[in-house]
């Protein structure tokens, strides 16, 4: 049986790290922007927004959408992306706890 190098990691981890690259992309950092920005759900076209095509531009909605950063609800043929602000705050949690785990010595430097 193969085992993918991420399941030698503990579940959290591997977590986290699925979440964080949601966030290493710029097109994607721009959309969460956006979207937080209008404040509301929106229903237009969000590649007008960012330098990329149309295509693109759905394939980095899906990967937030796959997070569950953002909602995105078919209403026709539209559809309405909004942030899920209990996942951001989550995310934020996340975030600034995985920081906090990190510490540094007082006489921190590198050379």
């Amino acid at each position: 049986m193969v085992v993918s190098k991420t399941d030698l990691f503990e579940e959290v981890l591997q977590e986290r790290a699925y979440l964080f690259k949601a966030l290493a992309h710029p097109a994607r950092l721009q959309i969460l922007q956006f979207l937080s920005q209008t404040k509301t759900c929106i229903s237009c076209d969000i590649s007008e927004e960012l330098p990329l095509s149309r295509t693109t531009v759905k394939q980095h909605l899906k990967e937030l959408k796959n997070v569950g950063l953002i909602k995105g609800t078919v209403e026709g043929v539209k559809t309405n992306y909004c942030l899920d602000y209990e996942k951001v705050d989550e995310m934020k949690k996340i975030l600034n706890g995985f920081l906090q785990e990190i510490e540094f010595p007082k006489d921190f430097c590198c050379k």
